[in-house]
């Protein structure tokens, strides 16, 4: 029996059968029942009887009344069983891929309620329904925003605690047409969310051609760097990680660019909250990604903050942010060789941080580039330090 098979049945065993319309086959939400005894939604039965038919659906029977009785027993059962507060995880997820045209959030609320629960979110995490479940919302037309903000954040956490797995089938044009929707609402938690997902999506697809259309996707790019500008961390730290995610593409790193990666990049790196933390440490690295292609060099160049920004924190954050800091200054410096980016780093002290580093445990290739800088820093320094040896015995680094 194949998977989709397999999938209908559990829907059929988790719906009762006189809960569905026959017309419609869909849990009904107002039951309503003819003359014949037969019971229907009062929507699908309605517009069968508006488009001229005058018998019942099921029996075939002409109906000498078109009354409609409202089946109140009826409709107590399906609210009894549709309630999600006592359901569990996997029946609420069975709930949601079997009612795709109900209201899908006060199952959705319940689920959000659970994946803050440590209990909750392993039930939903070990779930192979979740994913899909969850996906299927965002996939639904005409939906609230709302709706897609609780579907979001219930399916962030699932996502990081399996590590994105599963994440790669989010990495469609509808689904991310959703997310981009949630980035551009003004719930934060929920942007985060989006987020989060768009770079578990983008780090488990290992084909470009879908990095491509997660970053294409209308002006998602120019969402994420206005979640990077919220001054709260998380916030700047969950945008800065799907932008890097997404950054492989050498088509994506000209567009990041273009909506203005390097100047964001920048004001976070000096803004005071930013002092040290991980988010500090992301927007180095997107500063090094800037900076392997042409237009992002130009960037960091033309941008009086960059430069400065990049010296002023690269011995404040971390040894991996030393690093990128190390590439980028490479990359301007000496690579691209621009005055202006060689005088700002020197005015920042850049020889002498460049010295320190050379004294810390870093990797042969950044020691490389950290030799290259200081030959061209001393030559900028105008003799400042005069002796890279004799300078070097007086310093201990951070």
């Amino acid at each position: 029996m194949g998977r989709r098979s397999r999938g209908r049945e559990d829907l059929e065993v988790n719906v009762p059968s006189f809960f569905r319309c026959p017309i419609s086959l869909d849990v009904m939400k107002s039951p309503v029942s003819l003359c014949t005894g037969v019971t229907y939604d009062r929507s699908s039965i309605q517009t069968w009887i508006e488009t001229g038919h005058n018998t019942c659906p099921a029996t075939m029977q002409v109906l000498p009344t078109t009354d409609l009785v409202p089946n109140h027993t009826l409709h107590r059962l399906i609210q009894l069983w549709s309630s999600p507060s006592s359901a569990s995880p996997s029946v609420l997820l069975r709930r949601l891929q079997s009612s795709p045209s109900g209201d899908p959030l006060p199952i959705l609320r319940t689920l959000l309620d659970l994946s803050t629960d440590p209990h909750g979110l392993r039930e939903l995490v070990d779930d192979p329904a979740a994913v899909p479940a969850l996906q299927g919302v965002l996939l639904r037309e005409d939906l609230g925003l709302e709706a897609m903000e609780a579907a979001v954040c219930a399916l962030s956490p699932v996502l990081l605690a399996r590590h994105g797995d599963g994440a790669e089938s989010l990495a469609d044009s509808l689904t991310v047409s959703s997310l981009l929707a949630v980035l551009k609402g003004e719930s934060l938690e929920s942007r985060i969310a989006a987020a989060e997902i768009l770079e578990a999506a983008a780090a488990t697809s290992a084909a470009a051609e879908r990095k491509l259309l997660i970053a294409g996707t209308g002006d998602l790019l120019a969402e994420l760097l206005r979640l990077v500008r919220e001054e709260e961390e998380a916030a700047a730290d969950a945008g800065l990680s799907c932008l890097v995610a997404l950054s492989p593409p050498r088509q994506t790193r000209v567009e990041m660019v273009r909506a203005g990666a390097v100047a964001v990049a920048s004001k976070l790196l000096v803004r005071p909250a930013a002092a040290g933390g991980s988010a500090a440490e992301k927007a180095l690295k997107l500063m090094e990604v800037a900076s392997t292609c042409s237009e992002g060099r130009a960037a960091i160049c033309e941008d009086p903050v960059a430069v400065p920004a990049i010296v002023g924190k690269m011995m404040k954050v971390s040894a991996a942010a030393r690093e990128h800091a190390v590439v980028v200054l490479w990359s301007v410096c000496y690579l691209f060789r621009d005055r202006r980016a060689q005088e700002a780093a020197t005015r920042g002290n850049g020889l002498m941080k460049i010295l320190l580093l050379m004294q810390s445990n870093c990797s042969p290739a950044t020691r490389q580039m950290a030799a290259d800088l200081i030959k061209i820093f001393r030559v900028s320094a105008k003799g400042r330090l005069t002796s890279y040896d004799s300078m070097a015995t007086h310093i201990t680094p951070f």
